[in-house]
């Protein structure tokens, strides 16, 4: 009988193990989370430094976030609480984003892109994730929350009661930490119409459009306005020129040099790779010629106006104001279209070029930028709320419109003669097709277009380049790869990771449970070595009735 006893004493801690353990700790939720931007630009590091993750969750308002890994709503994200967790040394950030982002309040979005912009120009020692809300996330996050809410107790008793007693959850990525992508290539296609034939000095007419985007979460950022209108833009005019271009007696005295450019968010990389090429390292490129002028589309979707950049103003006579004269005069016609001339320095101390006509007028191309925005600080330019919703197809179909009429005006000659509705070139079967923009749109903001997510042989480029071909001619490409011995720019992997939440109870939960563990074993210890004491009271108080 002393041995029966003796094991259901030890047994006992084993069955409140197994009643508590499948109840208390197992795997809840898995989904998809993608990390902050993590890159090196001239040797300056920026974003998110880390990729591991494997930290107990806490709410954003929680008042222990050291080594904790924090979560919150995007509605509840300030730059405040991002900063203050930074402060506190939090393992983590995670945001979670609603289903469309493009239906947040002007002040929803402009308080997460103060943030964006933070998480963009700092560096972040924690690694900072982004998932969309699914049910199982929302649930999780309310519970943290009436969690944390309820710890407010009028004893230390009392809160240590609720803090031992409390569900929470632990987060556990599957990848280990980011390295830097070897030899990363940044890749632009170019492509060509010939002007009149048997005149081998013409001038070219360079028009370039980046197609690569730029967001907190590489990928996350599908770059819509910025720069899938411009692509579109661009695309369009290659299909309205090469219908021109396909007849001799309709060929302009003028080449046209396509370019559809990557690196555009990082200080214009392969339009400075593709400038090397064609000036440095070839003799026989039209840039070697006479440039007339270099003509970058850049965001185009979204406004009525029409921003033209420049660095210098442009001299009376020269092409650039003959265009500029056509662009004028065409989009007074459609109102209330209005075009606005801005002009803005080189500024050759900044490691960071605004505008891509920068890069033309840095080896001295006369160049220009069209864009609906009149700074090239704008958040938009570089956010992940730039989503498709956020571009009106309607406004870009006759942005379009307008400069193809003004850059024909241009190639054609018609430079001073009465601009009307008659004498527009686009109309009718020639004209600039809304519905075709909108399906393109809609193509290239289905795929994120971080420079460090597109492959030169799937997605994208294999895709863009047999649009090119096309309507184009000599189509090819140009690749940049970084300095191995000064990289002007490195890219990091672990971009997106599985995450694992499991349910767990708090680190305090586990002290208590020793500390009951340990004098559990110690009653059984004592009464062990006291086995024949105890079994004489038993048996002492089985026996008197009896003898009663």
């Amino acid at each position: 009988m002393m041995d029966d006893v003796t094991e259901l004493l030890l047994l006992l801690p084993t069955l409140l193990l197994l009643f508590i353990g499948p109840g208390e700790v197992c795997a809840s939720h898995e989904f998809t989370a993608w990390r902050a931007q993590q890159y090196e630009l001239y040797g300056i590091g920026y974003g998110s430094r880390s990729a591991v993750l494997s930290a107990e969750v806490r709410p954003v308002n929680s008042g222990e976030l050291s080594r904790r890994c924090v979560i919150v709503r995007l509605a509840d994200l300030t730059l405040a609480r991002v900063r203050r967790a930074v402060s506190l040394a939090a393992a983590a950030l995670l945001v979670l984003l609603p289903p469309n982002l493009g239906r947040l309040s002007p002040e929803l979005m402009e308080q997460f892109q103060e943030v964006e912009q933070e998480l963009l120009t700092a560096e972040m020692p924690m690694p900072v994730y982004f998932a969309h809300e699914d049910s199982e996330l929302l649930a999780m996050h309310k519970q943290l929350q009436d969690t944390s809410s309820d710890l407010v107790e009028p004893s230390a008793a009392g809160m240590l009661l609720r803090s031992a007693t409390a569900n929470g959850f632990q987060f556990v990525a599957s990848g280990g930490q980011s390295k830097p992508l070897p030899d990363w290539p940044i890749v632009s296609l170019e492509g060509r119409l010939a002007g009149l034939e048997g005149n081998e000095d013409l001038p070219t007419v360079v028009l370039v459009a980046h197609y690569d985007t730029f967001g907190v979460a590489p990928g996350l950022s599908f770059g819509a306005d910025s720069n899938g209108s411009g692509v579109v833009a661009l695309l369009e005019l290659a299909r309205l020129f090469s219908r021109l271009y396909a007849h001799q007696r309709t060929h302009a005295p003028f080449n046209l040099l396509f370019l559809f450019s990557g690196g555009g968010k990082f200080s214009y990389q392969g339009t400075k790779r593709w400038l090397e090429d064609n000036l440095d390292h070839t003799d026989s490129s039209w840039l070697q010629d006479s440039v007339a002028f270099a003509l970058c589309l850049d965001t185009l979707g979204s406004s009525d106006a029409l921003n033209v950049h420049v660095s210098r103003p442009p001299r009376d006579g020269t092409p650039i104001q003959a265009f500029l004269q056509e662009l004028e005069k065409v989009s007074s016609h459609y109102p209330p279209l209005q075009m606005t001339l801005v002009h803005k320095k080189i500024n050759l101390a900044e490691e960071l070029l605004c505008w891509e006509h920068e890069r033309f007028g840095l080896r001295r191309i006369p160049a220009l930028s069209i864009s609906h925005l009149d700074s090239p600080h704008r958040r938009s330019r570089h956010s992940i709320l730039d989503v498709g919703s956020k571009v009106n197809v309607k406004r870009l179909t006759r942005n379009v419109k307008v400069v193809a009429e003004a850059l024909a005006h241009y190639l054609y000659n018609l430079t001073g003669k009465e601009t009307t509705e008659e004498s527009e070139i686009f109309t009718e079967e020639m004209g600039v097709r809304e519905n075709e923009l909108e399906a393109q749109l809609e193509w290239l903001s289905r795929e994120a277009r971080a420079a460090q997510l597109v492959q030169p042989d799937v997605g994208l480029l294999p895709s863009l380049e047999a649009i090119m071909n096309r309507h184009l001619h000599e189509v090819h490409r140009h690749t940049a790869r970084a300095d191995k011995r000064e990289p002007e720019f490195v890219f990091y992997d672990q971009l997106t990771q599985v995450i694992n939440a499991y349910r767990v109870k708090p680190a305090i939960f586990d002290l208590i449970l020793a500390l009951c563990i340990a004098g559990y074993l110690g009653m059984v210890y004592i009464a062990v070595q006291n086995v024949n004491l105890l079994f004489d009271s038993l048996r002492r108080l089985t026996l008197r009735p009896k003898q009663q």
